[in-house]
């Protein structure tokens, strides 16, 4: 073979290699499942914008705005979310409705941030069949930190069994010969407080709880529960309530003068949406847990998180009360999210999903407390698991003591 041709013949074999070799770096690169493009991510989402957990709605929404602030930025990656959001109303048929909907009409990749413990619930099994990741649910029921048997679910916010160990904590140190009553709504959500608390009390739970009152969410009041619990003598009351639920128990306890120490869920913390309507000289001495940062405190006036979120609020969701607290745990949790996605860079494959998920490594979103990081691996579903007590004085709440693990052991 002449030189020349030789030349040529070796410079074409390297071409050609150089092409395939990039070719396949670019199979490498990018992959896909359902929902995912090279333009788009399709995320979906389910809420009670109406029903007894409407208050929670706002979540949706916020997270809403906050996608809107990542696309109008250039999206991650170069790709836009397309944020798919339905109404469930609290209603777990709807809820199964709504997730075959998003998996097998619209398609998306995920869902994410659905709410509620009996809606998630409903839905699980479907999720984890048809391997489709059900990520950071808006609920803190233990079961969806179960990896083992649902590879494809996971929390986000602090455990409800391990606020209720906290909260177990504070009354053996502070009232250990205290008569406990519980009010709490009658399903998995409920029913996890009540065991974390006694889980929490230990040997002594069965002598320290005189009464447990339970009630349904289609009930449109508590007030003959409160009246009942208060019948008993107890001087705790444990309320474990949804918004609309824990403003009329706080109220309640007011106007029949029961004075007993207080003890809120922090699901119905909120200063918006519960503790104003419920008003505030009613829940003055109120004790809850938080994980995140609550805007009306003065002690995160000049914080750097504080101001982003503030920010947002007014550029991107000036319809957002920044009083609510579900408004932050939105913007948190979306957070998060935009967070894993980074992770996954080309990989949107749901299986790298789910990986990345389950690889945050000391990750904070600048409106958790000081002191409190998400934490995940492939045996622990539970990004949060540290809450600090807090109580509530004037308008707002205020801190006290130290961040505290409630973690539930194996």
């Amino acid at each position: 073979m002449p030189v020349f041709a030789y030349r040529m013949a070796l410079a074409s074999a390297a071409a050609f290699a150089l092409l395939a070799a990039s070719a396949s770096g670019a199979l490498a690169q990018k992959k896909y499942d359902t929902g995912a493009t090279d333009t788009e991510i399709k995320i979906g989402n389910i809420m009670p914008y109406s029903g007894p957990a409407s208050a929670y709605g706002v979540i949706g929404k916020t997270e809403a705005a906050y996608f809107k602030k990542i696309n109008d930025a250039g999206g991650i990656n170069g790709r836009k979310i397309n944020f798919i959001s339905y109404d469930d109303g609290y209603s777990p048929p709807k809820t199964v409705e709504q997730a075959r909907k998003l998996v097998e009409s619209d398609e998306v990749l995920f869902i994410f941030n659905s709410l509620g413990t009996p809606p998630n619930t409903a839905i699980q099994k479907y999720m984890n069949a048809k391997k489709v990741p059900q990520l950071f649910v808006a609920t803190g029921a233990t079961k969806w930190n179960d990896p083992k048997d649902f590879p494809w679910t996971m929390g986000w916010q602090p455990s409800y069994q391990s606020e209720a160990r906290i909260y177990a904590k504070y009354i053996l140190k502070e009232k250990p010969n205290a008569k406990i009553a519980i009010l709490y709504q009658n399903d998995d959500y409920g029913k996890d407080y009540v065991k974390g608390l006694k889980d929490g009390l230990g040997a002594k739970a069965s002598s320290m709880i005189v009464a447990e009152e339970s009630f349904e969410t289609t009930e449109p009041t508590v007030d003959n529960h409160v009246v009942k619990l208060k019948s008993t003598g107890a001087d705790i009351f444990f309320n474990v309530t949804t918004p609309k639920f824990a403003a009329q128990a706080i109220k309640k306890v007011a106007e029949i003068d029961w004075k007993p120490l207080h003890i809120l869920n922090n699901v119905s913390a909120s200063v918006g949406s519960v503790i104003k309507p419920a008003g505030f000289e009613n829940a003055q001495g109120i004790i809850s847990a938080a994980y995140l940062k609550d805007v009306s405190d003065p002690q995160w006036e000049n914080d750097a998180g504080m101001k982003e979120f503030l920010n947002f609020l007014a550029k991107e969701f000036p319809e957002g009360n920044k009083l609510d607290a579900s408004v932050i745990v939105g913007y948190a949790v979306a957070q998060t999210m935009v967070q894993v996605l980074k992770q996954c860079g080309d990989n949107l494959t749901r299986e790298n999903i789910m990986k990345q998920a389950a690889s945050l490594k000391d990750f904070r979103t600048e409106v958790l407390l000081p002191g409190i990081r998400i934490n995940t691996s492939p045996n622990s579903f539970a990004p949060i698991s540290s809450l600090q007590l807090m109580q509530f004085k004037g308008e707002r709440w205020n801190l006290f003591g130290d961040i505290i693990s409630g973690e539930v052991g194996g």
